[in-house]
């Protein structure tokens, strides 16, 4: 069945917490990963995915760590994936046409399209803002 990669289940759950922290408090790797309770090499490179997005910013120093780069509103967790993944697709043909030996007389590609572009739509409908409204005591 679909399942999404473990370092961007990393990513959503540092993303979400760097936003229950609030803009511009620092938080280490170490203090995420502890708190979390993921590994701190494997999220260190999911954090580095989303700096270079723009999604997290690195202070450097004694007291560096991460920070959220934009506000909550304005981060979806289509942003998360295509930092962490790269552009999304579900099937073979969904990067490239000849990376499939079926790909000319396939007759569920129009499904599987269609069923990325929701799946697409959903993520980039789903701001980290209205995920802490979800999850909200």
């Amino acid at each position: 069945m679909l399942q999404v990669s473990r370092k961007f289940e990393y990513g959503l759950h540092a993303v979400t917490y760097l936003a229950t922290k609030g803009m511009g408090r620092v938080v280490t790797v170490k203090e995420m990963a502890d708190d979390i309770g993921f590994s701190q090499e494997f999220l260190s490179k999911a954090m580095q995915s989303l700096k270079r997005a723009g999604i997290a910013t690195s202070v450097q120093g004694v007291n560096g760590g991460y920070t959220l780069g934009r506000a909550t509103a304005e981060i979806t967790v289509a942003d998360i994936a295509l930092a962490i993944e790269g552009k999304p697709h579900l099937v073979r043909c969904g990067v490239k046409a000849d990376s499939c030996e079926v790909f000319s007389s396939c007759h569920h590609r129009g499904y599987m399209s269609a069923l990325q572009y929701k799946i697409q739509d959903l993520l980039g409908a789903t701001t980290i803002y209205s995920l802490l409204q979800q999850i909200a005591p």
